[in-house]
């Protein structure tokens, strides 16, 4: 569970409540049913206008991802990467056909799997860097969506601000419709920016931060496979593949080493 995206949006709305129960008001009355429709829903469905049903449904379980910390294990793929560059120099590389059924990630496996082949560098470079460029423009696509919604929920904003004032001016003699209607022309306008400025921008951007670190690991795994590929010392392999770790992660993984 990623903690920050909990403590950033429960602080966001927080401190909203606390500056309007400071200035004297009861932030129960920023508690709006139809504001909460035409800006919540209605820019969700704005939103499935430019997306297919899968992706208009499909986009909350992409929501969900900056709620969890991405794992992506560099520690042990630098450990496998060694032990099967050790293995390869010692047995050759058809050895490692045996241990690829037992890998968990399906990218180095797929690699390791056509340098057992026998398939020329310049080959496996081009088809991992292939999956690696499908991978980033999905995800890209998918940041745009998380964009697209922090544009149309402002607008969702302005139009509820519109339609609150339209039923007050039509209106104007029933004292009782005065307050309702500018509380709906009035909280509309800040659910949109609610909306836009603390999850639809800022999910995004954390969606593009996870997608650079995935991006980070698997050219890792790329520079492992062609180093065992090219039969290069294996303290020269893990060396390259440390130059992707972050510099804590990278002290820890030297003191281990040192330590062997």
């Amino acid at each position: 569970m990623d903690i920050s995206t909990i403590i950033g949006i429960v602080g966001s709305f927080g401190m909203v409540l606390f500056a309007s129960f400071a200035a004297g008001g009861n932030p129960i009355f920023l508690l709006n049913l139809p504001s909460f429709i035409i800006v919540v829903l209605g820019s969700y469905f704005a939103l499935a206008v430019s997306l297919t049903l899968a992706n208009t449904i499909g986009i909350f379980s992409i929501m969900k991802r900056v709620f969890s910390i991405p794992t992506f294990n560099e520690r042990n793929i630098i450990q496998k990467m060694t032990a099967f560059s050790e293995k390869a120099r010692r047995e050759g590389l058809l050895a490692l056909e045996d241990e690829l059924e037992d890998l968990d990630d399906e990218f180095m496996k797929k690699g390791l799997r056509l340098v057992v082949d026998g398939t020329e560098e310049g080959i496996i470079r081009e088809l991992m860097e292939l999956e690696l460029s499908q991978m980033q423009s999905r995800h890209a696509e998918r940041q745009g969506w998380m964009l697209t919604w922090a544009a149309l929920a402002p607008a969702f904003g302005m139009m509820g601000t519109v339609v609150g004032l339209v039923n007050m001016l039509q209106n104007l003699e029933d004292r009782a419709s005065i307050g309702p209607n500018m509380a709906l022309a009035i909280i509309t306008t800040l659910y949109g920016s609610l909306v836009a400025n603390v999850m639809a921008v800022p999910f995004s951007t954390k969606l593009k931060s996870q997608s650079l670190q995935e991006a980070t690991v698997k050219e890792m795994i790329i520079e492992g496979v062609l180093s065992i590929q090219k039969g290069d010392n294996t303290r020269i392999l893990t060396m390259k593949l440390m130059a992707y770790l972050s510099p804590g992660l990278r002290k820890e993984m030297e003191k281990q080493l040192d330590k062997d």
